[in-house]
């Protein structure tokens, strides 16, 4: 079972450093979306381009992600379904599993991004949350296109999913979960137990 792609998920924020055009919400909108992107792309930029260790990087990061990404959001959305199936004990348990895999993923690239550039276009309504649009430029690769939505749900901007290639990034991880569940008979108590194994089996990127 994998988890979603953290090279991306990290990509697409260093790629909200540069929103310069964001003209498709009201002036309020636009102006308090620049402000979270800004403040989120400006942190993350300046720890991945520090000559610091990797080590160093992922300490650094971790607060970053908790503070500007819905992680409890994000897994009770991949959990679909199954969230009310679980007991509360099944969900508290899923959930602090669920920030480390999501931890992992991300800090595991780190180490990855040299000569990466972004353009951002417009920021539009996806429902009750906003898309920005964000074009990758990677060195010897064909630019690459994503959205990130961003939800207020909280009472803060925060990121909530990436949408890369056509897909959700939580809704194809949704899928995933929902598979292997259906899979073990409806039992969450399965899934927790392999993101236990996930976890337990985790080798850092050495980049």
């Amino acid at each position: 079972m994998k988890f979603f792609s953290g090279r991306r998920f990290i990509l697409g924020s260093l790629a909200l450093l540069c929103a310069a055009n964001l003209t498709a919400l009201p002036a309020r909108a636009a102006h308090n979306t620049r402000q979270f992107i800004e403040n989120f792309g400006n942190k993350l930029v300046a720890i991945v381009n520090s000559p610091i260790p990797l080590s160093e990087k992922k300490e650094q990061v971790l607060p970053l992600i908790q503070q500007n990404v819905d992680i409890d959001a994000i897994g009770r959305y991949c959990l679909g379904r199954y969230w009310k199936v679980a007991t509360p004990e099944q969900q508290k348990e899923y959930i602090g599993l669920f920030h480390q895999v999501l931890v992992n993923a991300i800090t595991d690239k780190l180490g990855d991004y040299r000569g990466v550039s972004f353009t951002i276009g417009n920021v539009t309504k996806a429902g009750d949350d906003e898309s920005v649009d964000a074009t990758l430029v990677r060195p010897q690769q064909p630019p690459a296109t994503m959205q990130w939505i961003i939800s207020n749900a909280s009472g803060t901007d925060k990121v909530v999913d990436v949408v890369g290639e056509g897909a959700s990034l939580r809704l194809t991880q949704r899928q995933d979960y929902s598979s292997y569940i259906a899979r073990n008979g409806g039992n969450v108590g399965a899934l927790i137990n392999a993101l236990k194994r996930q976890i337990a089996h985790h080798t850092p990127d050495a980049h």
